[in-house]
């Protein structure tokens, strides 16, 4: 797949997989410590994609990679595991509807991100777009005044 907008279907996908994420955690750590959740769902998901990797072809030695590669994908792994502790607790304390959009502030830091240390530059119109994620995280964060 080498269309132009194939990226798009696939974070199309990556948005709906992560709001039944929101949903089915929501239900799952009902009664549960939300550290233990966050072991399970890594566990599960280990057994997954060495499944899926296995089964395409995909393997390979690990140890082939440059240190650099390595380096930053431990990093990623690391930034993830910790984003799902934060995302766990998060659901068990709070709503999923409320927390779900909070976590998409994410989209904003990458942005910022991109632009500071990949030399990323989007346009006007995307910082706009940006901007207005931004926005509706403050809208959805901070709680309504009570009449």
């Amino acid at each position: 797949m080498t269309q132009p907008y194939t990226w798009f279907f696939w974070a199309a996908l990556s948005a709906c997989f992560a709001a039944l994420t929101a949903i089915f955690a929501k239900i799952g750590i009902q009664g549960v410590d939300s550290d233990f959740a966050t072991l399970i769902r890594t566990v599960v998901i280990v057994f997954v994609l060495a499944a899926f990797v296995g089964v395409a072809g995909k393997w390979s030695d690990p140890r082939l990679l440059p240190p650099r590669t390595l380096l930053f994908l431990a990093l990623s792994a690391l930034a993830t595991g910790a984003s799902w502790v934060c995302y766990f607790r998060a659901l068990q304390l709070g709503h999923a509807s409320q927390v779900a959009p909070v976590d998409k502030f994410s989209l904003v830091l990458v942005a910022v991100f991109a632009y500071a240390f990949l030399g990323e530059r989007p346009t006007l119109r995307e910082w706009t777009g940006i901007a207005l994620v931004a926005m509706g995280v403050l809208v959805l964060a901070i709680p309504a005044r009570k009449a």
